[in-house]
C-alpha cells in the first residue's frame, strides 16, 4: 500500500475527553522520509488544541508547546488538488528547546542575535535543547482532519539525556524542574481576582501564604511571580473595548481576535441579523461536565429594556444545583426562527470535544421557542419554566395594587394556572379573571396590554410541555440576578448601546465572577467583594436550612421566623399556591424567596394543598406508560430492562440462598409461567410493547430475612423488611432517580430531584436503568427455568376444587390498594413514609406475534401498613397448583423465568 494510502485509511480518534495526549491514542507507522518510519495518527483538526494542552500537561515531564513554525493556504485560494496537499502546516516544539542556552549549548545561526540574561537557569523562556516536537498537518484531502507527525516524543537533549523535568538534577530548584508557564487554571484565576478589583499584593500574599502551608514549591503553579501578575494587572488596565468608533467594525475586530471564544458569527446582512455566539473554554467544560444526561436551560429575553442587543443566556446546573452559564446568544431581538444555526453550531463544537455528550432535558422560558429546532439537534424533551411570567406577574400585583387586592388577584392567578397545568381549564378562566377584577384598572390594564395577546400561547405551553420544578426556577431567577447586578452596573448608561462594549464584558469580568463562584478557594478573597456580589445560596437550597419548627400557621397564612435575626418573622400569604405573597424584600421584587418555597413545602407535608404539578405530571407520564401502548421505542427498552434487571437481581439473591431453602413437598407451588419469547420478541422486535407497573410482587417474592418472622398482621412488623424487598423497590426506583439520587429521601435533609425530565419522552438513560442490548440475553430467562423460591409469609386461600381463584386474588389487591399515593417531589424536606399507595389498574396490551402475553397486577404498600401488600401475576398460562393433604391454603413456590 502507497504511502498516503495508508495514511488516509487510518481511523480519526477522537477519544472523549476534554484533553488529549499520545498515550490515548494508537499510533501507527509508515513510512516516512530517509528510510525512517514515522509515528502518525488522525484526530479531529478542531481537537489539536486539546492534544497540545493534553502533551504539555505530562505528568512525567510537565511543559508547554510553542508554535515554532507555521505554514498556512487560504482555503479560499486556487490549488492543485493532490493527494499531499497542505492546507496548514504547524510544527509543535517544547518551550525548553529547540536551542540550548545552557553553558556549551547549541544555539541555531538565526538566534545568534540572543543576549543571554544573568540568570539563565531561573528565567522561565530558558532555552535547554529538548528535542521533543511534532507536526500537524491538515491536508487538501481531508480538511476536517488533523495528521500528526510524532517521532521525538522524549524530553531529551541532542546527547539523550534528560533536559528538564524531575528527572534533570541540574534543573532543580528553577522554573525548568516542572515547566516553563503557570497552568491554565491559575492563569483563570488570576485574571479572574484581577478582573473583579482584587489587588496584586493581595493576591500573591494568599498565594505565598498556601504555598508555605505546604512546605515549598512542589508545582509550577508554586513558582508564580509577582512579575508575572503585575504584568497581567498591566494588560488589563490598557486595554479598552471600544476598538473602532463604527460598533459593527469593532464587534469584527473582535471576533477575528477571539476566534477560540466564538462558536457562531453572522454579521448583518439584508436577509439575516447579526447573531453572535460566545462561549470560552471553561464554559465548554462545564457544559460537558454538567450537561452531559443532565438539563440546559435558557434565560432568553435578559436586557430587553435596556442593552441594544439582548442576552440569550444558556445554563446547566452543577452539583449544588446552581445555574452556571455557558454560553451566551446576542443578537438585536429574540427569534425563534434563527435559532437551529447557532444551536447546531454549539452542539457540533460540544460533539467535537465529547462525542459521547447527550443532553436529557431543555428548558425554555418562552412559549415562542422553536421546539422543533430543539428536538432535532439535541435530540431531548423539552420542558417550559415559568420563572420569567412569575416574575414579571408578582412584580407588578406588588406596585399596582394594596395589600388585601395583592393575596387576591395573586391567589387566583395562582389557582388559574394550577388547573391550567393539570389540564382542568383553559382562555375561559382568563377571561373571567379579567371581569371578576374590572375595577383594578391599573393592573389589568399591564395584564390586558402585555400578557392577554400571548395568554393562549402560554396555556398551550403549559398543557403540552412538562413544568420545570421550583428548583430549577430558582437556580434560574438567581443567576439572572447576578448577571444584573454584574452587567448592569456601569455609571454611563450610554454603554449599553454597543456591543463591542457588551462582548467584551461577558467575555471579561462577568466570566470572572462565575468562574470564581465555581472555584474552591474562593472564600480567601469574600471580603473584597460587595455583599450583592455574592452568589450565595439559591432561595431552595435556602429553604432547605429553614427548621419546620420556624413555620408558624395561623389564619389563612404563615409566618416564618428570619434565620439571621430571630426576633423578626415573615408573613406569607396564599400558602400552598405559586403565587404566595411574602412580605420580605426579595420577594417584593418578584422574586420567589425561600420563605414562599418552605411554607409550600410544609403545606404539601401536611396534605392541605394539592401535590405539585411536576408530580402530576409524573404520574401522567406514568400512567401513559403504564396503561398505554407505548408510542416510543424508547419506553419499551427501558421497561424491557428495568424488568430484566430486577430478574437479574433476585436469581442472584437465590443463588446465594438456594442451599438453604428447602421445598416442602406437601406445600402448594404456584408456577408462574413468563414466556421466554415474549422477552425474545421484545427485545428483538421494537414494535413490542411491554406494560410494567412499579413495586414488583414483595409479598409473592419473599424470603427468609434475618430476624423477620412470620406475622399475620403486617401492622406489627413496621421494621422487617426483607433483604428481597430492598432489591427489588432500589431496582424498580433506579428509574426513578436523577444523577444517581433519588427523588425522595427519607430522614436526611437533602435534595431531591426535581422531576424536570419528562420520563416519557427523554432520550437519556436513566443511571439506574440498563440498555437492552447489555442486559437481555438469549438466554436471560432459560437459566432461570429450575430456580425456586419459598414465601412463608403470605397464603392465599384455595377454590374448593383446589385451583386458585383470579378472582379472588384480584378483589383482594384492589381492597389493599384504595389510596392514591402522596409523594411529593418538590418538598426538600418531606418525611417520606415507609410506604406509598398507587392505584391498581389491570394493563393490558395486545402484542403483535405475541400470544398470551404475561399481565402484571401490582400493588404497593397500604397506607396503614408498614409492609408491603401482595402483588400478583397473573401468566399467560393458567397456573399450576400442587395441592396438599392436609391444608385449605397452598404457600407460594415460584419459579422465575419457567418456559412452556
Amino acid at each position: 500500500m502507497a504511502r498516503w494510502d495508508a495514511i488516509l485509511s487510518l481511523p480519526i480518534q477522537n477519544p472523549p475527553t476534554l484533553e488529549i495526549s499520545s498515550v490515548d491514542l494508537v499510533w501507527s507507522k509508515v513510512e516516512g522520509w530517509h528510510d525512517k518510519l514515522d509515528r502518525v495518527a488522525l484526530i479531529p483538526f478542531a481537537r489539536v488544541d486539546d492534544f497540545v494542552r493534553g502533551e504539555s500537561n505530562n505528568k512525567e515531564c510537565p511543559t508547554r508547546f510553542h508554535v515554532e513554525a507555521r505554514r498556512r493556504r487560504s482555503p479560499s485560494t486556487p490549488f492543485k488538488q493532490k493527494v499531499d496537499g497542505i492546507l496548514e502546516y504547524i510544527l509543535y516544539w517544547c518551550s525548553f528547546g529547540p536551542d540550548d542556552h545552557r553553558k556549551g549549548g547549541i544555539v541555531r545561526p538565526s538566534r545568534t542575535n540572543y543576549v543571554p540574561k544573568k540568570k539563565n537557569a531561573g528565567r522561565p523562556n530558558t532555552k535547554r535543547g529538548c528535542t521533543c516536537h511534532f507536526i500537524v498537518k491538515r491536508l487538501i484531502a481531508e480538511p476536517s482532519v488533523a495528521l500528526i507527525i510524532y517521532n521525538d516524543d522524549k524530553h531529551v537533549d541532542k546527547k539523550g539525556l534528560p533536559c528538564h523535568g524531575p528527572q534533570d538534577k541540574k534543573a532543580a530548584g528553577t522554573r525548568a524542574m516542572f515547566a516553563p508557564y503557570i497552568s491554565e487554571d491559575l492563569r483563570l484565576r488570576v485574571f479572574s481576582l484581577l478582573y473583579v478589583g482584587v489587588s496584586v499584593e493581595t493576591i500573591m500574599q494568599r498565594h505565598n501564604e498556601s504555598v508555605e502551608r505546604q512546605g515549598g514549591p512542589c508545582n509550577r503553579d508554586d513558582l508564580l511571580t509577582h512579575r508575572y501578575v503585575r504584568r497581567q494587572e498591566r494588560a488589563i488596565r490598557r486595554s479598552t473595548y471600544e476598538l473602532d468608533d463604527d460598533d459593527v467594525v469593532s464587534i469584527g475586530l473582535w471576533v477575528e481576535s477571539h476566534q477560540n471564544q466564538v462558536f457562531f458569527y453572522e454579521d448583518f446582512s439584508d436577509s439575516d441579523p447579526f447573531t453572535l455566539g460566545i462561549q470560552t473554554e471553561w464554559q465548554l467544560q462545564q457544559m460537558i461536565r454538567f450537561g452531559n444526561r443532565g438539563l440546559l436551560a435558557s434565560d432568553s429575553r435578559f436586557g430587553t429594556n435596556k442593552l441594544q442587543y439582548p442576552i440569550h443566556s444558556l445554563l446547566v446546573f452543577n452539583s449544588d444545583k446552581k445555574a452556571i452559564p455557558v454560553a451566551w446568544i446576542i443578537a438585536p431581538r429574540f427569534s425563534s426562527l434563527d435559532a437551529h444555526r447557532w444551536m447546531r453550531a454549539l452542539y457540533n463544537r460540544v460533539h467535537t470535544k465529547d462525542p459521547t455528550w447527550k443532553l436529557a432535558g431543555f428548558i425554555v422560558d418562552d412559549p415562542l421557542y422553536d421546539i422543533l429546532a430543539i428536538r432535532d439537534v439535541f435530540q431531548c424533551t423539552v420542558l417550559i419554566s415559568y420563572w420569567r411570567i412569575r416574575h414579571l406577574w408578582h412584580k407588578n400585583i406588588i406596585k399596582c395594587l394594596e395589600n388585601d387586592m395583592q393575596i387576591k388577584i395573586s391567589k387566583q392567578l395562582g389557582w388559574i394556572v394550577d388547573n391550567i397545568c393539570r389540564l382542568q381549564g383553559n382562555m375561559s378562566l382568563f377571561e373571567e379573571f379579567m371581569e371578576d377584577f374590572i375595577d383594578e384598572s391599573k393592573f389589568m390594564d399591564y395584564f390586558k396590554a402585555t400578557w392577554h395577546p400571548r395568554i393562549g400561547t402560554w396555556i398551550n405551553a403549559l398543557q403540552t410541555l412538562p413544568l420545570a420544578s421550583q428548583e430549577s426556577c430558582a437556580a434560574m431567577e438567581s443567576c439572572h440576578n447576578q448577571l444584573k447586578i454584574r452587567l448592569l452596573n456601569e455609571k454611563d448608561i450610554s454603554v449599553y448601546q454597543r456591543a463591542d462594549w457588551l462582548v467584551d464584558k461577558l467575555s471579561t469580568k462577568v466570566h470572572s465572577y462565575f468562574w470564581l463562584d465555581e472555584y474552591s478557594g474562593k472564600d480567601d478573597y469574600a471580603r473584597y467583594w460587595k455583599n450583592e456580589w455574592m452568589s450565595g445560596l439559591t432561595s431552595w437550597r435556602k429553604a432547605l436550612k429553614i427548621p419546620d419548627t420556624d413555620v408558624l400557621m395561623e389564619d389563612g397564612c404563615a409566618k416564618v421566623t428570619d434565620q439571621d435575626d430571630r426576633d423578626k418573622a415573615f408573613v406569607v400569604w396564599n400558602t400552598g399556591s405559586m403565587l404566595s405573597i411574602c412580605n420580605c424584600s426579595w420577594a417584593q421584587e418578584g422574586n420567589l424567596c425561600e420563605h414562599i418555597l418552605k411554607v409550600l413545602t410544609i403545606c404539601r407535608k401536611r396534605g392541605s394543598t394539592l401535590p405539585s404539578v411536576n408530580l402530576f405530571q409524573y404520574h401522567q407520564a406514568l400512567n401513559n406508560m403504564l396503561h398505554c401502548p407505548p408510542f416510543d421505542s424508547l419506553i419499551r427498552d427501558h421497561a424491557v430492562s428495568l424488568a430484566v434487571s430486577v430478574l437479574k437481581q433476585l436469581n442472584t439473591l437465590l443463588d446465594k440462598e438456594s442451599v438453604q431453602t428447602v421445598v416442602d413437598s406437601t406445600e402448594k407451588r404456584i408456577i408462574i409461567d413468563i414466556p421466554q419469547e415474549f422477552f425474545k420478541v421484545v427485545s428483538a422486535n421494537r414494535d413490542q410493547h411491554l406494560v410494567i407497573k412499579k413495586h414488583l410482587i414483595n409479598d409473592v417474592l419473599s424470603e427468609d430475612g434475618d430476624g423477620c418472622e412470620d406475622r399475620n398482621d403486617s401492622n406489627e412488623a413496621p421494621g422487617c423488611m426483607n433483604e428481597m424487598n430492598d432489591i427489588v423497590n432500589q431496582a424498580v426506583d433506579s428509574g426513578n432517580s436523577r444523577n444517581g439520587e433519588p427523588f425522595e429521601s427519607a430522614g436526611k435533609d437533602s435534595l431531591p430531584a426535581d422531576m424536570d425530565v419528562d420520563l416519557t419522552s427523554t432520550c437519556a438513560n436513566p443511571p439506574g436503568l440498563h440498555l437492552v442490548d447489555d442486559t437481555v440475553s438469549r438466554h436471560a430467562f432459560k437459566e432461570n427455568k429450575e430456580r425456586r423460591l419459598t414465601s412463608r409469609e403470605n397464603e392465599i386461600p384455595v377454590s374448593e376444587n383446589g385451583a386458585l381463584s383470579n378472582d379472588k386474588i384480584e378483589e383482594n389487591i384492589l381492597q389493599k390498594a384504595d389510596k392514591d399515593s402522596a409523594m411529593d417531589v418538590d418538598p426538600p424536606t418531606l418525611d417520606t413514609p415507609s410506604s406509598t399507595t398507587e392505584d391498581v389498574k389491570h394493563c393490558e396490551t395486545n402484542q403483535n406475534g405475541v400470544d398470551k402475553v404475561p399481565r402484571f397486577i401490582s400493588c404497593t404498600k397500604d397506607a396503614n401498613s408498614h409492609l408491603s401488600s401482595p402483588s400478583t401475576v397473573t401468566p399467560a398460562e393458567p397456573l399450576a397448583l400442587d395441592k396438599g393433604e392436609n391444608s385449605g391454603t397452598i404457600k407460594e413456590d415460584v419459579i422465575l423465568g419457567s418456559t412452556k
